[in-house]
């Protein structure tokens, strides 16, 4: 048998800089960033006054079954959700039985948090898709599961560094040249 994709996870709660931080590790690795959000926001334009319960069920599904498909066909993935224990973890679970789960916990000052919430409410119209109206959140609950684990201070930069994430992944996009 060959060797198994693997899936990484980038949770935390809104505003904590999980999507930036997907994007740039999956850059690094070289592999496809499948974020909840954007697959949400996408949703909006086919169905612009859904309600938003619905909507998320949706998108929940979508995303789901886009990093399935990309895992069982080896594709290395860096998912981001929010990944909170009693929605995501049922949906997390299987795929520990077709990929190799490392968890990156984003963690922000909750002050900063609510500034990156405001900003990206009054510049993006789709964001009104989200349940995350820039009100105060209850508390985090983060995803349980026996697969690796690191957390990582988003509040001003990274902390451990972005190299350090790369590092505890595991994994390095192919030498060119």
């Amino acid at each position: 048998m060959g060797v198994r994709p693997t899936l990484v996870v980038v949770s935390g709660p809104a505003g904590a800089g999980k999507t930036t931080l997907a994007h740039e590790l999956a850059k690094r690795i070289g592999c496809p960033a499948v974020c909840r959000d954007e697959i949400k926001e996408g949703m909006v334009h086919a169905a612009p006054r859904a309600p938003r319960d619905e909507l998320s069920l949706k998108a929940l599904g979508a995303f789901f079954g886009v990093v399935e498909h990309l895992l069982r066909a080896g594709v290395t993935t860096v998912a981001e959700a929010a990944f909170q224990d009693r929605l995501w973890r049922p949906g997390l679970e299987p795929l520990r039985d077709i990929a190799d789960v490392k968890v990156v916990h984003c963690v922000v000052d909750a002050e900063v948090a609510m500034e990156r919430r405001v900003r990206r409410w009054r510049e993006n119209p789709v964001r009104r898709a989200h349940e995350d109206e820039p009100v105060e959140l209850g508390e985090f609950e983060r995803v349980t599961t026996t697969a690796p684990w690191m957390e990582v201070d988003t509040t001003d930069g990274y902390r451990p560094g972005l190299e350090s994430v790369v590092a505890f992944v595991g994994l390095r996009g192919p030498e060119l040249g």
